[in-house]
């Protein structure tokens, strides 16, 4: 058997909380472990990307990735070139049909706008600019809306999911785009979050957040990561519940498309940025 080859992997996208970060490293320690039985010449080592954005683009670029998991924005405005696309997510929560997602529009419960519409002037909560979930789908929904390429007052930059629902819910903000995953993530782990909020909407479905690997893993290795992981969530039913992830489908980066539709179609409208 050839010596086997070492490669990465980190799962970052839906870690709200300690327990989850266990079971998505328990899920890269279950594809290992396929992998090895399969008697694929790999050895796959959870390691950690690091903070902030610009940690996780450099590490979807690592040339030694196997398997990780992005953002469709960044997919299809740069990060494609430099990775090949495992599978799409099928999550077993409301929102999501088949391996689609979208984001719930949130305000707060008690006194938060009835609709979109009332939104205009109203502080909008945003994850981050290059984020489809909280910034390019949000925007998508209002463009048509604006006036002068504007809608919100202001934008408040909160650096996650997490802190946007916090936003909205202490104040500091009036309404957020939230990932549906998130969100069920979020009532799982940190039902104070999602107490006192409120769902106005949601916007277009597009595919999930791909699973990715760098593109140095040639074509095969690729498919046997994604039997890997499919096996390894049909295999343990507990941690398939407790990640609400059924399946993972194949997948194409066309099939991505439609988020930098989305993007365009707010730029014709003349509302290039959330504001």
């Amino acid at each position: 058997m050839a010596k086997p080859e070492r490669w990465v992997a980190a799962l970052p996208m839906y870690n709200v909380s300690a327990r989850l970060r266990e079971d998505w490293l328990l899920l890269i320690d279950r594809v290992g472990q396929s992998l090895a039985r399969a008697r694929v010449p790999v050895t796959l080592t959870a390691v950690d990307p690091g903070e902030g954005a610009d940690a996780l683009h450099a590490f979807w670029r690592r040339d030694d990735l196997l398997l990780s998991q992005t953002c469709g924005y960044p997919l299809v405005h740069g990060l494609a070139p430099y990775v090949r696309l495992i599978g799409t997510p099928r999550f077993a929560v409301s929102g999501c049909h088949r391996q689609t997602y979208r984001s719930a529009i949130v305000v707060r419960a008690d006194d938060g706008p009835a609709t979109i519409e009332a939104c205009r002037g109203a502080r909008a909560a945003c994850n981050g600019a290059d984020s489809h979930s909280g910034m390019n789908a949000l925007r998508h929904v209002v463009a048509p809306l604006a006036r002068d390429g504007q809608f919100f007052a202001d934008i408040v930059h909160t650096g996650s999911h997490l802190a946007s629902l916090a936003a909205v819910g202490d104040g500091r903000a009036d309404v957020a785009a939230i990932d549906c995953v998130t969100l069920a993530f979020a009532a799982d782990h940190h039902p104070a979050l999602v107490a006192g909020i409120r769902q106005i909407g949601l916007t277009r479905a597009v595919p999930g957040l791909p699973f990715i690997a760098s593109r140095r893993a040639r074509t095969p290795l690729v498919r046997q990561v994604r039997v890997a992981l499919r096996e390894a969530l049909r295999d343990d039913a507990s941690l398939r519940s407790r990640l609400h992830l059924d399946d993972v489908v194949r997948t194409t980066a066309a099939a991505y498309q439609p988020i930098a539709a989305m993007a365009l179609d707010a730029q014709r409208l003349g509302y290039g940025k959330l504001g």
